[in-house]
């Protein structure tokens, strides 16, 4: 169980910065590029998915 959380919160980062990079324009191909919505909602998932990794970790 400690794995796949460890797995699921690394990918929530990753999926995160990419949601980021889009709303900031730095990453194009996809309806997101350019709102500033889609910054704000990487960065609530990677701190979601890092607190999730620490949580993980300490148990």
């Amino acid at each position: 169980m400690k794995i796949a959380l460890s797995i699921v919160s690394v990918l929530l980062v990753i999926m995160g910065g990419i949601w980021a990079l889009q709303g900031l324009s730095i990453l194009g191909g996809s309806f997101m590029v350019g709102q500033t919505r889609w910054l704000y909602i990487g960065l609530l998932t990677m701190i979601f998915g890092g607190v999730l990794f620490f949580v993980t970790r300490r148990r």
